[in-house]
């Protein structure tokens, strides 16, 4: 391939197939690319906006693009590689941020009609710095919806973002607009965040790759006020591009007193570990404590199992055998909610997603006894799952139990759910627990729906969910059932 300079770029951005074939291209690839120079980092980040220009009408992914700032990212990445001086991992990738996270230079809103944009914004979270640090050219925000506080997401701030492969449909939530631009290739890497599934329900919804480390591994500042439950998370087409983000967003930060030390030998090294899934014990429970499942997903989900089985994996049928944790998830998520508004006015409260202000107002009247019994709730279901974790490698479920269901609602119209914790038993216990978990795309219903399975291993097992997460996508692409390429919305 010939060397593209910077003039020839903006060819390159004309809403051609050349284009889209750059946004295709994952961040592994696009690096590749750089290095021989045969690919420049202005010509695909112009490609990357003008993608965005022409497709996030259709889903409301972002509620911030900075093409001025990305462009010059670009330029002074251009400028490195072409010196041989790459700044890091991930120099001229384009990359996106959940607006829950900080980023210096830019407003974080939340989705919120109170937050008020005039402000200094002066610092970067954790994992922007070292996204940063690492040459990522940044894109945009992505939305949320109002405080991360739900499994879809709308907001009263910037409306509804929808499924890429069915705007009529939910993305998931609440890292929904994340999912929706890696799916679409608005860029091909992007942070998500995960309190009970944030990372995991979206990218299931939106066939893409998504992880929530174990609490600790990705730094975190300012702290949740959701607590130990919220975790930050990449969000990818492939497991390769996910491990590639994690030896970059797991970098040590001070301001985090709960931060791991560094994660030795790297993630992405944890792909290729001799042996592969071979003899792995593998714990397959298809309706974890009895919650109905489509039957589409189940089947999906299934085979997905049967592939781990083809790849040496030793799969049994088990169940970890707990009972529904909602009530404690509740009492613990409802009163972090509260703990995020205290500080509004009246009519600020007014303002708010109605959903929110009344899990707020539940959660403001729970009692400091309400509360360490959930802790207490929460201590005993991590005892369970390390036992269990003793006997497998691995837990392996559904992501979600159903396919995505129609745009602007919390939960599917007729379900009988009140809130969007009902249809999602397999994300939340798992926040509780701290534990490590991805969904893989395991191909779609009837409807072109995208369904995710789930990996589960115990505290710290981390390149171990990557690991077989990465197999198990690679057989998944080889049998025709999953495939890296963006998604083509329907309309």
């Amino acid at each position: 391939m010939t060397e593209v300079s910077s003039t020839q770029a903006g060819t390159a951005a004309d809403g051609g197939s050349e284009a889209d074939d750059l946004c295709a291209r994952t961040a592994t690839e696009l690096v590749a690319a750089y290095a021989d120079r045969s690919l420049s980092p202005v010509q695909v980040t112009e490609a990357v906006l003008d993608r965005i220009e022409r497709l996030d009408p259709l889903v409301n992914a972002y509620c911030l693009v900075d093409p001025e700032t990305a462009r010059a990212q670009a330029r002074a990445s251009e400028q490195r590689w072409q010196r041989g001086e790459p700044l890091g991992l991930l120099d001229g990738v384009p990359v996106s941020v959940k607006d829950l996270l900080l980023t210096k230079g830019r407003p974080t809103l939340r989705g919120s009609l109170s937050s008020d944009s005039g402000q200094d914004w002066d610092e970067d979270a954790p994992c922007v710095a070292r996204m940063r640090e690492h040459g990522a050219v940044f894109v945009g925000k992505t939305t949320t919806p109002e405080f991360g506080w739900k499994g879809v997401t709308d907001n009263p701030l910037t409306g509804v973002t929808r499924n890429p492969w069915d705007p009529s449909r939910t993305s998931g939530g609440s890292s929904g607009g994340s999912a929706a631009a890696v799916a679409l290739g608005l860029a091909p890497l992007s942070v998500g965040t995960d309190g009970g599934g944030s990372v995991r329900i979206p990218a299931a919804f939106c066939g893409i790759f998504g992880l929530k480390p174990t609490y600790g591994r990705i730094p975190l500042y300012p702290a949740s006020p959701f607590g130990t439950l919220a975790h930050a998370g990449p969000m990818t087409r492939t497991v390769a591009d996910a491990a590639l983000m994690m030896d970059v967003l797991s970098g040590p930060d001070s301001r985090d007193w709960a931060a791991l030390p560094p994660y030795e030998g790297g993630f992405r090294a944890e792909l290729h570990r001799e042996g592969g899934v071979r003899g792995l014990r593998v714990a397959y429970s298809p309706t974890l404590a009895g919650a109905p499942v489509d039957p589409e997903v189940a089947a999906r989900v299934r085979r997905a199992v049967e592939l781990l089985a083809d790849l040496g994996a030793e799969v049994e049928e088990a169940d970890p055998g707990f009972a529904d944790p909602v009530q404690a998830y509740h009492t613990l998520w409802f009163t972090g909610a509260a703990k995020v508004v205290e500080h509004l006015t009246p009519r600020q409260l007014e303002e708010l997603d109605p959903g929110l202000r009344e899990v707020c107002r539940q959660g403001a009247t729970a009692s400091a006894l309400d509360y360490l019994g959930a802790v207490a709730e929460r201590m005993a279901l991590g005892v369970r799952m390390g036992k269990f974790h003793e006997t497998y490698d691995l837990l392996v479920t559904p992501t979600v139990p159903i396919p995505a269901f129609e745009a602007g609602r919390e939960v599917p119209e007729g379900s009988g759910y009140d809130r969007w914790t009902g249809w999602t038993p397999f994300t939340y216990p798992f926040n509780l627990t701290q534990q490590p978990a991805s969904t893989v795309p395991c191909g779609t219903t009837a409807d072109g729906l995208p369904v995710g399975v789930q990996l589960v291993a115990a505290r710290h097992g981390d390149g171990l969910v990557l690991r077989a997460s990465h197999l198990l996508f690679e057989a998944l692409v080889r049998e025709g059932i999953t495939s890296a390429a963006p998604a083509r919305p329907r309309g």
